[in-house]
């Protein structure tokens, strides 16, 4: 009976102890299996895309590469494999991004603003010694016709378009050093944006002025023997002399035509480069044509040799956009000074299209002789109102 008993109750706890014991014998093993995970290793014939593989290492060290061989490789920019329609993903860290901003934070931020500053002091310090350019003998009160309507809106509409860019274009640069500050973060942000939009497409306004005004005025604007005689005498402009004669555009004028052109091709280059990333390849192919005739800019500004990676060329299109368009600046200013408060009757020439007979005779007497000459349209030799 006692017997019959004891098999009983050795039954009844037979049933537990064994869900206990395979309880036991799983928990045991996750651990194991958890850790067998964490050793897996690569095939041995398993291969890397970040770098090329080196001699093995001594220590102990599993397989070819330590992680420091490995993230040095990675800081030089090596390019890995990506799946993705974007190549440029494959390269993990461009250290040159880090001397980019640096560059663009330092040098390019503090000299850009003290060529602006510098060009506006200059220009209020002659202002203050030379004064109002004055015509001499007064207004005539006859007008003769200088611009036609439709250069006087190619113009305009370089001009305005380039002021657009230039006001958006600042904010990228001083923006968050001296804007953010007076308005603060919040409204800076979508105000960074929407200039960051009206630039992009300002630009395709500045490109059709450029080019209507190249068409209309580059006829006028080719250097002449007269133009000599105009710097020698500096334009009439300093001192009291009398001013040089002078064609269409004088030599003062033609620096400002041909300083516009250039800069605002090279601008809408760049620009369209930054519009449209990681398609072009301007300068390493600018080097290379250069240093084919025995020129080496990358020498010169110890930069790296070319050919250049897809974010190293925006790089260089970044700051050299950002430096072209600071010296169109100071350039525009003087136009702006001399074009206003600087000369006596000069506005009119883009205001109405229309000058003062007097004016134009002391400043394009060359100019009006042609014009008198042929006998045009263009002189309106009607009383101003």
């Amino acid at each position: 009976m006692n017997n019959l008993r004891t098999r009983h109750a050795s039954q009844r706890y037979l049933l537990p102890g064994i869900v206990f014991a395979i309880l036991a014998l799983v928990g045991l093993c996750l651990p194991l299996q958890a850790n067998a995970q964490s050793t897996v290793r690569p095939p041995e014939n398993a291969t890397t895309n970040i770098a090329p593989a080196g001699p093995p290492l001594q220590g102990g060290v599993q397989g070819t590469q330590s992680d420091a061989e490995i993230w040095h490789d990675i800081r030089l920019g090596e390019t890995g494999a990506v799946s993705i329609p974007n190549k440029s993903a494959g390269q993990m860290i461009q250290s040159q991004g880090e001397d980019w901003r640096l560059y663009r934070n330092g040098p390019i931020h503090d000299y850009l603003g003290y060529a602006m500053l510098a060009t506006i002091v200059l220009l209020a310090v002659f202002f203050a010694i030379r004064g109002r350019i004055k015509v001499e003998h007064g207004m005539s009160g006859v007008k003769i016709k200088r611009f036609s309507t439709l250069e006087r809106m190619s113009h305009w509409l370089m001009a305005l378009s380039f002021i657009t860019l230039g006001i958006s274009g600042l904010n990228f640069t001083f923006g968050r050093s001296l804007v953010m500050p007076v308005i603060g973060k919040d409204l800076f942000g979508p105000t960074s944006g929407f200039l960051k939009a009206t630039h992009n497409y300002t630009a395709f306004a500045f490109m059709l002025g450029l080019i209507l005004a190249f068409v209309f005025w580059i006829a006028h604007n080719i250097p002449d023997r007269t133009d000599l005689n105009w710097l020698a005498k500096g334009g009439g402009l300093i001192g009291k002399s009398s001013h040089p004669p002078a064609k269409k555009f004088n030599a003062g004028q033609k620096i400002i035509f041909w300083g516009v052109m250039l800069f605002g091709l090279s601008l809408s280059v760049s620009g369209w480069a930054l519009l449209f990333p990681f398609e072009h390849h301007l300068f390493s192919s600018t080097f290379a044509l250069l240093g084919n005739i025995g020129i080496d800019v990358p020498a010169l500004l110890g930069l790296p040799q070319p050919p250049y990676s897809a974010i190293q060329e925006q790089q260089f299109n970044s700051a050299w956009h950002g430096i072209i368009s600071v010296a169109m600046i100071c350039l525009i200013l003087a136009h702006i000074y001399i074009g206003t408060i600087g000369m006596q009757g000069a506005y009119d020439a883009m205001g109405s299209g229309e000058v003062d007979l007097n004016w134009a005779r002391e400043h394009h007497s060359l100019w009006v002789d042609e014009v008198m000459a042929k006998k045009t349209d263009g002189i309106v030799a009607a009383p101003a109102e």
